[in-house]
């Protein structure tokens, strides 16, 4: 006949297991969020049902006798393996997604959603990475991306995301300066910021109902987080953004001299390889994306 189990009083054996690893009731009751007195009689009802001695008490320090210490070392170990085999788990559990995006789209708009995202899916793992612009499957080393396009990437699935508007913006101190900017045809004469290459701020011009754009001087900047902070600094002016740069607008950081707005024919898509949202993971972060970017004004 099979002896009964004998149900394990976990919650004392946890208590004996701290205070045995400190040495002390004091600093075990610190760590449990207990009171001193708790652990000790916790550790007294143990020593009771067992009819054994697990600390010899001091006056100013607990020490082990020798079963206390047989029983330390087994409960220490057990409750190593139950921690490591949890974060196992819970590993296992957080599903890591990566996306790729560039400068303006990570700073601007996928940054402060970070942290809602977060909240609203613990389970998963956001990782952002800097994308460089790709024409396909190849050159996607992500399992999603984000880029800037007329939407065709050879091999991936693509989705609209979000379309922007483009109009000049410069900084406060160089309107000042200038006394004011009443005519887009005062741009020529001020430095130009191209990200890129000149292709939208010529089109922009043609949108205005000008010629030939050929401003006195002009730079050409590849990065857009340069592009913004060469304008806030006062060093040209800079096709913004739109609906990116319209908090900078609303609190002053950069002026928008002109009601002309350019919408170009690219837009941000949303990029993944066919049949990648048959994983859960990333079905749900795209369904999260698309939902955020069709909330936009």
């Amino acid at each position: 006949m099979a002896l009964p189990t004998r149900r394990l009083p976990l919650t004392a054996l946890r208590s004996f297991e701290a205070a045995a690893r400190h040495l002390s009731f004091k600093q075990a009751a610190a760590e449990l969020c207990l009171s001193p007195t708790t652990i000790s009689n916790q550790i007294r009802g143990l020593e009771r049902e067992w009819g054994c001695k697990l600390f010899h008490r001091h006056t100013r320090a607990e020490t082990l006798t020798e079963r206390g210490q047989g029983l330390a070392a087994v409960l220490t170990g057990a409750f190593d393996e139950i921690r490591a085999e949890l974060d196992r788990q819970l590993t296992a559990a957080r599903r890591t997604v990566t996306i790729a995006v560039g400068p303006i789209f990570g700073a601007r708009w996928l940054g402060p959603r970070l942290a809602r995202f977060a909240r609203e899916h613990p389970e998963i793992e956001l990782s952002v990475r800097h994308g460089p612009r790709i024409a396909g499957a190849d050159e996607m080393g992500s399992d999603l991306a984000v880029d800037w396009g007329q939407g065709r990437w050879h091999g991936l699935d693509a989705v609209r995301l979000l379309e922007v508007r483009y109009s000049p913006v410069a900084s406060p101190s160089l309107i000042d300066r200038l006394g004011g900017l009443h005519t887009p045809t005062a741009l020529a004469g001020l430095p130009i910021i191209h990200q890129h290459d000149r292709s939208e701020w010529c089109n922009w011009w043609a949108r205005a109902g000008y010629g030939e754009f050929s401003p006195a001087s002009e730079i050409v900047v590849e990065d857009s987080n340069m592009v913004d902070r060469a304008v806030a600094e006062g060093q040209g002016v800079g096709l913004g953004v739109f609906p990116f740069m319209e908090e900078d607008v609303r609190s002053g950081r950069l002026v928008k001299p002109f009601d002309i707005d350019l919408t170009p024919a690219r837009a941000f898509f949303l990029l993944s390889r066919p049949g990648a949202r048959n994983r859960a993971a990333l079905r749900t972060v795209c369904d999260w994306i698309e939902a955020e970017a069709r909330s936009m004004p």
